[in-house]
């Protein structure tokens, strides 16, 4: 069960978008002097960045719902080891964002201390999940692989 070309591409622009503008909501390219590289002030406009950051986490949503529709009711497939641990860093990265997006309501409250630990939370998932990635290309496992069935012995 191969995701088609256009997915895959898709899929790695997205996580590629959200490494970067993730990193430009912390200011290292201008803490570092990236933006005075030609082609790359974009990185140090606060709103620009949080805005292609939402942009892409709504398209990686979009394909995680995607994914997870298409295999949840796929027969005969399931994880490999180094998919559930990037399935687990996803989670969590998806959950820790969700937060993330929440603490910008104004009705709701969080602890000085309870944002950071979902800031460093955030931030450890995406390095995790960055580290089991490239493991899983290392040893060329994909997230599924095909089960075979079990059927009885013929008794003949």
């Amino acid at each position: 069960m191969n995701a088609s070309p256009w997915m895959s591409r898709l899929w790695t622009a997205s996580l590629s978008l959200l490494a970067v503008t993730g990193l430009a909501q912390m200011p290292l390219f201008n803490r570092y002097y990236m933006t005075s590289i030609p082609g790359l002030s974009w990185l140090g406009d606060f709103g620009l960045t949080h805005s292609l950051h939402y942009l892409a986490a709504a398209v990686f949503l979009f394909q995680v719902c995607y994914w997870i529709a298409n295999t949840c009711f796929a027969r005969g497939w399931g994880l490999t080891s180094t998919g559930r641990w990037r399935v687990l860093a996803l989670a969590l990265l998806v959950v820790t964002g969700l937060v993330r997006v929440s603490k910008n309501d104004p009705d709701l409250w969080y602890s000085p201390s309870v944002v950071m630990a979902v800031d460093w939370a955030h931030l450890a998932a995406m390095m995790l999940f960055g580290v089991l990635a490239l493991t899983a290309r290392r040893l060329s496992q994909p997230y599924l692989v095909q089960i075979m069935e079990k059927r009885p012995p013929r008794m003949d």
